[in-house]
């Protein structure tokens, strides 16, 4: 039975609701349609925590969604599970994904900052100044982007940029 029709809780009975009148609604193919109910099924699996149920929705999504900017929404969330797995690597392979295909995607610009951030924090822990200057270089490079997008958000990696001289002007403001 699909994840959509076995949900419990009211939030998701609501969004199941939601979104089978929108797909009702709205005009697409057959494809496009059990595309999204895959991406859905993943989303709400994702969120009770079930990460390898939602990984094998979001891959069959994938074989069927033809939209960039939805697959994009696709392997952003994929990249997200890995890295609620400590699996940074492939994380930030499938943020690199999603920004090929949607380069003004700055949740995605916001979350490989922050894992080059955390690998800057460790090699300065371990005393390779050079190499973690590079890569809080970097996490600023794609928080810039971020901000340039978002203006209002990333107030922490705002805050950072400015104490450690990477923010430059106030452009964003």
């Amino acid at each position: 039975m699909p994840r959509s029709q076995r949900n419990d809780n009211f939030i998701d009975k609501s969004f199941t609701v939601m979104a089978d009148i929108i797909l009702k609604i709205l005009p697409a193919t057959k494809k496009e349609k059990e595309a999204f109910a895959y991406y859905r099924d993943g989303m709400s699996a994702q969120s009770d925590g079930e990460y390898a149920e939602a990984l094998e929705n979001y891959e069959e999504a994938l074989k069927l969604e033809e939209d960039p900017t939805d697959r994009s929404f696709v392997l952003y969330n994929i990249g997200l599970i890995h890295t609620s797995n400590g699996e940074t690597d492939r994380a930030l392979g499938y943020y690199f994904q999603a920004l090929e295909l949607n380069p003004r995607m700055c949740q995605a610009l916001n979350n490989v900052a922050v894992i080059l951030h955390s690998r800057g924090e460790q090699a300065a822990e371990e005393d390779r100044a050079e190499e973690a200057e590079a890569l809080f270089d970097q996490a600023a490079e794609y928080w810039k982007q971020a901000i340039s997008i978002a203006p209002n958000n990333y107030i922490e990696a705002q805050n950072w940029m400015k104490n450690t001289g990477r923010m430059g002007a106030d452009v964003f403001f």
